[in-house]
Formats: structure tokens, sequence, C-alpha cells
């Protein structure tokens, strides 16, 4: 059984070291099995331990993807603890669900999902909480295992503390994996470890685990003893030592969360660097999604994209903003401190500081959205501008419209939204109140402090409040001394 959770103390190991060259050989359907069924009791959360957010997704979700990189003829989720829950949450998974109702340990997990699995098959075996398993190295793995052979991923760590050791003979060939609460004093000066991840052929992988016993210090079917069970069939027994140590750390605590997620939002940032993309900080840039971008853009300090994003070439996001499921074309600036969501903005736009465009905001070329500003379900024409302190709310602008400050798209009626239409190069006045259903013909004019209730014709000046007054007698209410 591999240790259940993550070192931060991890060492690289010396190199990606295979025991052996694999016969080439026709290679057989792969169908991999992710045992997702722990408890996470320390977790201290009343959410499953595999629906734990890493980098905005759930870890198993990062699991299944990289699964679904390989092309597997089947995917088989083990799940136990959370049940349904964590079915519900992934309802959409291309993956075959196996339900494991008492937790016996490994080997008993995953023979809950053999009956599943054709005998010609080869089995990878994968974890729900080591979500930052690289494809890559899976490729590796596959190929080392060949047709025939079982091949598992090894680690090395300086502090190997609660780690399975990897036990090999005078000639360096595994022998068998010991658990640490079962290991020698020798045995546990061992700094090769186990992973748990490996790869096997389906008919031998079943026969290994139905002789399976219990005879251990946890009473536990352990999945790592199918290794002794292979080298005494001679069975060709071959590993490989992961180059990327973080790669196959867990998560067990929210401490152990955090140390994954300051690696993946790394990993990530490294990889936009190594795309072009200029990072004020690389540090304090969080991609918790799929992020495309263009040429020469720049990204400040302590942004965050989420879900699906894509930037033009030369976009500029400024600091402290959170962009979400949008597109920014080229060219466009989007200042410090704004809320872009669901939202399509057109090139050479400067937005913000301090704006929120929110769902179905859609924005031509050159549109100006300013500080305080909100845009919710409507489209601005080419050149139009909101600079100040605006709300505009299932709306459709034209071009260079010019909305001025404190005006405000009045779409709700406390039951329904109502649509506004406003023509070409309207001007609304400060303060103005546009209240829906409305049209606003092109060229119209709409005097400060006006709150328009119909529809207004085009080109014209329109005033629609009271008139100004001055109470000469009227004297401001005084407190009485005390």
């Amino acid at each position: 059984m591999r240790k259940r959770h993550s070192r931060a103390a991890a060492r690289r190991g010396r190199g990606g070291r295979a025991d052996a060259t694999p016969a080439n050989a026709r290679v057989p359907p792969l169908s991999v099995v992710i045992l997702a069924a722990g408890e996470g009791k320390r977790m201290k959360s009343a959410l499953p331990k595999v629906l734990q957010p890493l980098a905005g997704r759930a870890l198993l979700e990062h699991v299944i993807d990289t699964a679904c990189s390989l092309a597997p003829q089947a995917i088989h989720v083990v799940y136990g603890h959370g049940g349904e829950r964590v079915r519900s949450a992934l309802a959409g998974a291309p993956v075959s669900w196996t339900l494991q109702s008492q937790q016996l340990g490994t080997g008993h997990a995953l023979l809950q999902a053999m009956p599943k699995i054709p005998d010609d098959h080869r089995v990878l075996v994968l974890y729900g909480d080591v979500p930052l398993i690289g494809h890559a190295t899976l490729l590796q793995l596959l190929e080392l295992a060949g047709a025939d052979a079982l091949s598992l991923l090894t680690v090395r760590f300086d502090e190997p503390d609660g780690y399975g050791r990897i036990v090999r003979n005078t000639r360096g060939l595994v022998q068998k994996i010991i658990e640490q609460k079962d290991a020698t004093a020798r045995e546990r000066t061992i700094r090769e470890c186990n992973t748990g991840v490996l790869v096997s052929p389906a008919r031998r992988l079943r026969s290994w685990l139905e002789r399976l016993t219990t005879a251990n210090s946890q009473g536990e079917y352990y999945l790592t003893d199918v290794i002794a069970l292979a080298v005494k069939e001679k069975v060709p027994v071959r590993a490989l030592l992961t180059l990327q140590p973080s790669e196959v750390l867990g998560v067990n605590d929210k401490a152990q969360l955090a140390q994954l997620e300051s690696r993946c939002r790394a990993r990530r940032a490294g990889e936009l660097l190594a795309a072009g993309v200029t990072l004020a900080d690389p540090a304090r840039v969080d991609v918790r999604g799929t992020l495309t971008h263009g040429r020469d853009v720049f990204v400040d300090v302590n942004v965050i994209f989420e879900g699906r994003v894509t930037l033009g070439d030369r976009v500029h996001i400024g600091a402290g903003c959170v962009v979400r499921d949008s597109e920014i074309g080229a060219d466009t600036q989007v200042q410090p401190y704004c809320m872009i969501e669901g939202a399509v903005i057109g090139p050479a736009c400067l937005i913000g500081p301090f704006a929120r465009l929110r769902p179905a905001a859609m924005l031509a070329a050159e549109v100006h959205i300013g500080n305080f500003v909100e845009v919710k379900n409507s489209r601005l024409g080419a050149g139009s501008k909101a600079n100040h302190l605006a709300y505009v709310g299932d709306a459709e602008l034209g071009s260079r419209v010019n909305v001025g400050a404190g005006t405000i798209v009045a779409n709700y009626d406390g039951a329904a939204k109502h649509q506004t239409t406003i023509g070409d190069d309207v001007h609304t006045g400060s303060n103005s109140v546009l209240v829906a259903p409305i049209v606003i013909g092109a060229g119209a004019t709409i005097a400060a402090g006006s709150t328009v209730t119909h529809e207004v014709p085009p080109g014209k000046l329109t005033i629609a409040r009271a008139p100004q007054t001055t109470v000469e007698s009227w004297q401001r209410p005084s407190k009485p001394k005390k």
C-alpha cells in the first residue's frame, strides 16, 4: 500500500531510470482504474476528499482528465465515502463507477473493478487524491510494461517516513514492496518509495488480487503484495523512478492541498512563461481552468483566471483582476481590480479600473468601461463609452454612445427584466435613469438628472425632470437643545 499523504521535502530522483527495456510486442487494450474511495478524515470537511478543489477543479477531475489523455478503452472509478455525492458532482465524466462498500485496503478496492475488465487488457492503477501525475510519465510506464510485464512508478525521498519501500535484490531487481509498519529497521533506511501507480496485465492482476491476505500489521488487503507474487511467478517487474517527485504527491489534509495548489500554480505559470506570456510575478498568478492566449500578453500580479479564458495579442491584464469564462480581444487593456465573467470583449477596449462585466456582456471594438461601471447581458457598439458609476443591464447600445456618470438602465420591475435599445451617437447626461422597456433614437441627448419612461425621438434633447423650485420660507429642522 502506498503512503496516503504527501511530503513537502521531496527530493528529485536521479533520473527516470527504468529497470529494463520492454520487448517490442502487440500492445493490449488499456483499462484505467482510479481508486477514489478514501474518507479523508484529516480534511475536516463535509466535502469528500476527491471533490476538494485544486486549481478550481475537483482532485478527481484532474486524474480523470489525465487518464482520458491516454485514450483507454475504459476508465473505472472505485468510490466509497461521499458515495452518490461524488457521482453526482462528476456525472458528466466518461467513467464507469464501482462502489467499494467496505474499505478493506487498496487491493480490495482494485478487486471491485476487475469484473468489468477483460483478461486481455492491461490495467493502469491511479489514485483520486494524486492529481498531478503527468501524461508523459504514464506513457513511459505503459511502454515499460509492454504486453505482459508489470511496471511500477517509484520515487526517491530524503524523508520517506510513512511510505512503502522498494526492496531490491543484489542485482538491483525489485523483489517486493514493504509497508513501513511491517518493515525492519534496515528496510526503513531505503529511500526508494512506492507511489502506488502501476501497470499490469489484467489476467495476471486478477489472479494475484484474489490471492491477497490480510496477514499484515493493518489487517488490510495490500495492493503492494502483488509485486512479490509477480516475482514468485517470474513475471518481469520493471520500476520507473520518476523525475518529478511532485507529480506523485497525494493529498490528505488542507496543508497538503495548499502545497499542491502552490505546485500546480507554479507549473501553470511556467507553461505560460515558456509560451511567451509576460508575468509580473509568476508566484502571484492563478490559472484555474484553460487559458488560451496570443502574443505579447502581459499579466500583472494577483490575477485569477477561471474556466475557459481567451486573451488576444497584446492584451494587458492589470493587478488584482478576476477573469472567468471570457474572451478578451487584441490590444485591450484591463486595468486593475476588475471582475469579468462570461463576457466577450472586442479589440482595443479599455476596461476599469474597478469595473464589473457580468455574463453576456458583449463589447465591440474600442469600447470604454470605466471605474464602478457594471454591464450585464448587454451589447455595446463600437466606440461606446460608460466611463463612470453606471449600470447597463439588458440593453442594446449602438456605436459611439456616451453613457454619462451615474446613468442607470432600470431593467427590472420587481418581477421581470425588460429590454432597452439605444441608437448610435446617443448621449445620456449624468444621473439619468432609463426605465425599461424603452427605445432611445439615434443621436438623442438625455439631459442630466432625467428619469426617462417613454420612447425618445432621434436627434433631440429630452428633459425629464421636475422644474427647479426654491421655497423661500422653508427652515431646516433643528434639534432641541440639551
